[in-house]
């Protein structure tokens, strides 16, 4: 069982402040740091430490080799990333004293992927293999084509959460994943119930109030840990990333989110995401104390 993980590689700018800014205020950061990161990226990087076998998909910029041996050294496989003449996706993230973020994002290489580069990455695919997908590149509905095509089965995380496209890509995939804002939002564009579509699972988050997983109308619900918690960002990524390694292997709701579930609390301790998600042995070990 294969993960292939079509999505984005940023660049991320962190700033750690006292608060957020108010429109037209300059403030001064407390702690800045860059590091690797992307919705995409991060998904890749959590599955794989939970055990997965994954390929992350991706484009970066032709002149970033930099960003390159990152990837390389986070444990993943760089052969099917490509090089284009665009600067490397970015994002800028704000931390306030609370752990409250707030995120800009330029997609840069992210936007340039190709029907010829999906195509040829998934070459080796199986029907049991899963395809993820995010929405910080331009291939969502290239690669649901082509992974039906191979008879693939394909999971969503439906963020950023795009009003005119999401609720029809939502509809053409076997497992999405949303937060608590967006799986509300998406009912009230949709004029329906996610309970009532049951040809597809939802895990929905709810950060501190922890997560439910919906499938043909039975509902698993998780309580989150309470943990103090210094920066939020990526804490959904990690948890899904981990959630599919443990899912696509074995099947078991229960388990995926017990691991998924702990390797949120562990991260939101930290700050950084990529570079800082946690080991199966770092999960096995919060659950047994």
């Amino acid at each position: 069982m294969t993960i292939y993980n079509l999505g984005s590689i940023n660049v991320d700018h962190l700033y750690m402040l006292e608060r957020i800014p108010k429109p037209g205020e300059t403030l001064s950061s407390l702690e800045t740091h860059i590091t690797i990161g992307g919705k995409g990226l991060n998904i890749s990087v959590a599955a794989h430490r939970s055990g997965a076998d994954v390929r992350h998909i991706g484009v970066v910029g032709s002149t970033d080799t930099s960003v390159l041996d990152m990837i390389a050294g986070l444990g993943l496989d760089r052969a099917l990333i490509s090089q284009v003449d665009v600067q490397t996706g970015h994002a800028i993230i704000y931390v306030d004293e609370n752990s409250e973020n707030s995120i800009v994002v330029h997609g840069g290489a992210n936007l340039c992927f190709s029907e010829s580069q999906i195509r040829t990455a998934l070459s080796s695919a199986q029907p049991n293999d899963w395809l993820v997908l995010q929405n910080e590149t331009n291939a969502n509905e290239i690669g649901i084509s082509i992974a039906r095509e191979k008879g693939m089965k394909i999971a969503l995380v439906a963020a950023p959460f795009n009003a005119k496209k999401m609720p029809e890509q939502i509809k053409k995939v076997d497992l999405v994943s949303m937060n608590k804002t967006e799986s509300e939002l998406f009912e009230v564009i949709s004029g329906t119930s996610i309970g009532n579509l049951k040809s597809i699972d939802f895990l929905i988050t709810y950060g501190a109030d922890g997560a439910v997983f919906l499938s043909d109308g039975v509902t698993q619900r998780i309580a989150a840990h309470k943990v103090h918690s210094i920066d939020t960002t990526g804490a959904g990524d990690t948890f899904f990333g981990v959630f599919m390694a443990h899912y696509t292997r074995r099947g078991c709701v229960k388990t995926a989110l017990k691991k998924a579930n702990a390797a949120a609390a562990i991260i939101v301790q930290r700050r950084g995401v990529a570079s800082v998600v946690p080991s199966q042995k770092e999960i096995d070990t919060f659950l047994e104390t």
